[in-house]
């Protein structure tokens, strides 16, 4: 890790730098200038000239620039390593050809310092491709040094909590974010491609809705009045169904107010679609689709390695009901409506008191069975109390028609069969305040804005809430949302 400033040693590493940083300036360099037109990545550099023998010169000049992270010999010749966003090549600097002036001004720069430097391309005796320097500029003074890769930067909270660091030492860091936008950039083309529209709805909102979860509050002065931040695009998403957009999707920031874990962060991304005519089973089909042909075209197959076992995500996906899941791991029967203290016992606890059936058959599904649930699968036909806004389903009394995928005990993505009966609705939106009653702060408040929405007339509609984090998880084997993600949230 880079030195804390505290620290005697590393204030004097601080000091040394600001004292160069005001060499520089009295000897009349600009130490942080506007631009350095022209670049190259040092990759296409790399590119150009892959097949160069060991000792062979080229005429080939470039320029190219990027952060100091190595510097070798002394004297009348050096060698610098530098690195851009795309890789890293050799800088040759010797004094005959830069003037002694350049030269030591430039051996004399310090490591994690930003340049631009140009040259003529070749190889060295030992076939390291490089760039024999005829001139270089400052473009960025480093105040800090940069962090020590094979120490400071093992440690996870470091890694977190200051990511450019962590982005400066590990170059496998920036390929799983590059992973990460190519995943983004693909679900969106798999969308556009099949008639989906995107759309924005707001981020924050009079009333919190189209999840079971605590939301975060804020006040909007102008309107004197609270306001929240969104914990889903549902509800907003099913009003634009009604209006006529019958394939719509959006794909952005959640926020939860609940705890951290290797699976949560109270501010992730998420992608929901909505789809008029479509029903749950469409949608499971989109939806295996869609993982297979983002895997296929981001890693170039759907198959992973992970501990030993190779899942595949290419179609089929098990299907499984839920309480055959359940039963399967604890031995209840969830037909036979086992009581609150069946359920928590299962877990290993007692029932707290503002925990209703519903809950305790969620945390059964998510403590107990999704961990056991490896290769790609979908848990449907859930009880309805677990589901305020899933249309009953058409053959089993007292479930809905809802599933989750969940892939390498993950789950990655939630469906209905959207209700789109507005007297059901609004018997479910009751229901929920009963729960909120009873003192639970994830329930749902009424609505009544989308129950109008509904009375407008919704069709036959599938829907799908997809946690883009967790596919990324899955997609790059992190262990951790907090690998993910750029900057997490962290404890004090």
């Amino acid at each position: 890790m880079a030195a804390d400033q505290n620290e005697p040693g590393a204030r004097n590493l601080l000091d040394e730098r600001r004292s160069k940083l005001d060499r520089l300036r009295e000897a009349g360099i600009e130490p942080f200038p506007h631009e350095f037109r022209a670049r190259v990545e040092i990759a296409s550099v790399r590119a150009a000239h892959e097949g160069l023998r060991a000792g062979e010169e080229t005429e080939a000049s470039y320029r190219v620039a990027g952060r100091i992270v190595a510097r070798r010999g002394h004297g009348k010749a050096a060698f610098l390593d530098l690195a851009d966003g795309s890789g890293q090549i050799q800088l040759h600097s010797r004094a005959d050809l830069l003037g002694d002036d350049e030269h030591e001004r430039l051996v004399g720069l310090d490591l994690g310092d930003i340049i631009g430097a140009w040259g003529t391309v070749f190889a060295t005796k030992r076939g390291e491709l490089s760039l024999r320097l005829t001139g270089w500029t400052l473009l960025a003074k480093s105040l800090r040094p940069p962090p020590e890769k094979f120490h400071g930067l093992a440690d996870v909270e470091t890694r977190y909590r200051r990511r450019e660091l962590d982005l400066i030492a590990n170059p496998e860091v920036r390929e799983l974010f590059r992973l990460r936008s190519r995943v983004v950039s693909e679900i969106r083309r798999w969308l556009d491609d099949r008639g989906f529209i995107e759309v924005e709805t707001p981020v924050l909102q009079p009333l919190y809705g189209g999840a079971l979860a605590r939301p975060f509050t804020t006040h909007y002065n102008v309107l004197d009045r609270d306001y929240y931040l969104r914990i889903a695009t549902e509800l907003y998403l099913k009003r634009c169904v009604v209006g006529g957009i019958e394939k719509v999707y959006e794909l952005g920031k959640d926020f939860r107010n609940e705890g951290l874990s290797p699976k949560h962060n109270p501010e992730f991304t998420m992608l929901e679609w909505y789809e008029a005519y479509a029903d749950y089973e469409d949608t499971a089909k989109r939806f295996e689709e869609l993982v297979a042909t983002v895997a296929e075209r981001v890693l170039g197959t759907t198959k992973l390695e992970r501990d030993g076992a190779e899942i595949d995500l290419a179609p089929p996906w098990r299907r499984v009901t839920l309480r055959d899941a359940i039963h399967e791991r604890t031995g209840l029967d969830l037909a036979e409506r086992p009581s609150r203290e069946q359920l928590a016992a299962a877990l290993g606890r007692e029932p707290e008191e503002a925990e209703g059936w519903g809950k305790l058959v969620d945390d059964v599904l998510s403590k107990l069975v999704e961990p056991a649930l490896v290769q790609p699968t979908f848990v449907r036909d859930y009880p309805v109390e677990l589901s305020p806004f899933a249309k009953r389903h058409r053959s089993i009394e007292g479930l809905v028609e809802r599933w989750e995928a969940i892939v390498d005990g993950i789950e990655i993505a939630n469906a209905f069969t959207e209700l789109n009966d507005p007297d059901e609705q609004r018997r479910r939106f009751e229901q929920q305040a009963e729960e909120i009653r009873r003192g639970d702060a994830d329930a749902q408040p009424y609505d009544e804005a989308f129950v109008r929405a509904l009375e407008q007339g919704m069709p036959p509609t599938g829907g799908v809430g997809f946690g883009i984090d967790r596919l990324v998880i899955v997609l790059s084997g992190a262990r951790s949302i907090r690998e993910v993600v750029l900057f997490p949230a962290m404890r004090d």
